[in-house]
């Protein structure tokens, strides 16, 4: 039995001796406890105004978010061989002097995001940080990034910089040959230059969303075969290059949502084989060129909602091989035979719903899943508008009222021939047509005759019935 439960104490004695070492040199205000791989040191919510003097020598993380740091000197940790993770966001750092973080040579992750007074790196912050695989500089307000920066980075995967002041694209991220990941959302970046991501061979994914974006330079991602992921919505593009997407033959999702474009053209997409999510949606696009989508035979789901649609042809994109969803609402819809092909295709596919018709008035307020197309004998497609027409009561043709109207007109020019010269009586009918009876009475006279009263009265009655029955007529 002895035998048996001796390698059981000696394998927890190292467990047991490291647990204590933990502890042991842990700082006052901290919380240490042992984990696998070394250490863990939670600092967080401490009220520290300083970094502590002294950490485990077997730290592997140290968080020392939301204190009031505002220093970081030189080697402000010490010697750390061990450390694979440090914290400190959601302080008032200001300055970090060059060399403060050496004497961590494994370390893998630094977060300094939400330090709203920093501003500013010196370009040998991160000297000694070889093997940094994720930086987090997040609403840190700073103006810029030094250009060497990050080339003491050479393991830099993700950079997480988004929430600052930025104008460009930070110059530091060129040549970063491993560098995977970049956010760089809400940041005021005005512009992707020509060279703004060269050298970024491995970059997958690529955030621009929320920020000032007016332009994208011809061949600004000629180097970024490996994209797999592009946001750049909510920005405030009004055109693209010809060719501004060439070479992202990975590219899975695209994200344009949000922008001002006024029309799609048909070469921007035209070598995304492996797009799998376009979003157009909330621009000002009016019209599709014919071919736009017609190569994106693996997309999943296009947005072109909240657009200025009127019309989508069928040559825009062959739907017999999109088989994803189609999301079009919030557009001014003109439902006539233009549309009939992508009817059809919402009652067979079922990818496709919610088309409101904007126009024309006969089916105003439906979907165009409830509008009824006709076809003459011939097989041709008639609009809604025209099969209304068509369906409608049966009235008097329109020949039959333009007969009818000469037929009063001609009887009444015969009986105020009589009463008056040509130019009168033109006058004369005119003012009847627009005058009631009791203004036609009193402008006979005193000394007019009461035969010519009886004419006049007798006239403008039957001027008022000849009124009643063309109205009725015409509205049959």
């Amino acid at each position: 039995m002895l035998v048996l439960l001796l390698p059981v104490v000696v394998l927890s004695l190292p467990s047991a001796w490291a647990e204590k070492a933990c502890k042991s040199t842990c700082p006052e205000a901290c919380s240490c406890s042992s984990l696998e791989r070394g250490c863990l040191v939670r600092c967080d919510r401490a009220g520290l105004l300083r970094v502590p003097a002294e950490f485990p020598c077997e730290a592997a993380s140290i968080d020392l978010d939301r204190n009031g740091l505002r220093f970081l000197g030189e080697r402000a940790f010490g010697t750390l061989p061990s450390l694979r993770r440090l914290s400190l966001r959601h302080n008032n750092l200001s300055f970090i002097t060059p060399g403060a973080f050496k004497g961590l040579p494994r370390l893998a992750e630094l977060r300094l995001a939400h330090n709203g007074e920093l501003r500013y790196l010196h370009a040998r912050t991160f000297t000694a940080l070889g093997r940094l695989r994720r930086l987090d500089l997040t609403a840190c307000r700073l103006f810029s990034v030094p250009e060497r920066l990050l080339a003491e980075l050479p393991a830099l995967r993700e950079l997480t910089a988004f929430d600052n002041l930025f104008r460009r694209v930070p110059g530091a991220l060129r040549g970063l040959a491993n560098l995977t990941h970049a956010h760089l959302e809400r940041s005021r970046i005005e512009a992707v230059a020509s060279s703004s991501l060269q050298g970024l061979r491995r970059l997958r994914s690529l955030s621009l969303q929320a920020n000032r974006v007016r332009m994208v330079h011809t061949g600004a991602f000629r180097d970024c075969g490996a994209l797999e992921y592009l946001l750049l919505n909510d920005n405030l593009l009004a055109e693209l290059p010809a060719d501004a997407f060439r070479g992202l033959r990975r590219l899975h999702t695209l994200n344009l949502g949000g922008n001002s474009l006024g029309h799609v053209a048909r070469t921007w997409f035209a070598n995304l084989a492996e797009l799998e999510l376009l979003y157009l949606d909330r621009n000002s696009i009016t019209f599709v060129e014919e071919g736009a989508f017609q190569n994106l035979s693996g997309l999943l789901a296009l947005h072109l909602n909240g657009n200025h649609l009127t019309v989508l042809n069928w040559a825009s994109f062959q739907p017999g091989f999109f088989l994803g969803h189609l999301f079009l609402f919030r557009n001014p819809w003109r439902c006539d035979c233009g549309l009939e092909w992508l009817q059809d295709w919402m009652e067979s596919s079922g990818h496709v719903t919610d088309v409101p018709c904007a126009s024309p008035g006969s089916v105003a307020g439906l979907d165009l899943s409830q509008v009824a197309f006709g076809h003459s004998s011939d097989g041709l497609c008639m609009d809604p508008e025209d099969l209304n027409l068509t369906a409608s009561s049966p009235g008097p043709p329109s020949e039959t009222v333009a007969t009818t109207v000469n037929m009063f007109s001609s009887l009444l020019s015969k009986l105020l021939a009589p009463m008056a010269p040509v130019e009168e009586s033109t006058n004369i009918t005119t003012g009847l047509v627009n005058a009631s009876l009791s203004d036609i009475l009193p402008s006979v006279g005193v000394g007019s005759s009461g035969h010519n009263t009886l004419f006049l009265f007798g006239s403008s009655l039957l001027l008022s019935v000849a009124q009643h029955v063309v109205f009725i007529l015409q509205t049959c």
